[in-house]
């Protein structure tokens, strides 16, 4: 199977067990990962045909700022299920890091992997 990714994916959102984190925004980074046939549109150099990348970036950076929630993986999870159910794919793998969790670490976060 094909896949389609948007790697990097940048968002300011308020997330975060702690009192502290619950008034301020951080930033995400989503690296996507999506099963698509790409056959169709790559054939016809047709956009109607292809799993519009920036329309998957659009709604997802909706629903991250939509409201706060607590922990990467409650983010991870919503996002996989939105991909899921607004676009044609079979499967998806999101992993989502928070750069600014650990001092010591370039960015902390969970990767999972959801099938329709």
């Amino acid at each position: 199977m094909d896949k389609v990714f948007i790697a990097g994916l940048e968002v300011l959102c308020t997330i975060g067990a702690y009192e502290w984190e619950k008034g301020i925004q951080q930033k995400l980074v989503f690296d996507l990962e999506m099963d698509f046939d790409n056959r169709p549109a790559g054939l016809q150099d047709d956009l109607a045909l292809a799993l519009d990348y920036a329309t998957v970036a659009s709604r997802v950076t909706a629903l991250v700022q939509s409201e706060p929630v607590e922990l990467v993986e409650t983010m991870a999870e919503r996002v996989a299920a939105l991909i899921l159910q607004q676009f044609p794919v079979p499967k998806v793998r999101v992993r989502v890091t928070k750069p600014t969790a650990v001092v010591t670490a370039r960015g902390v976060g969970v990767e999972i992997v959801r099938e329709a």
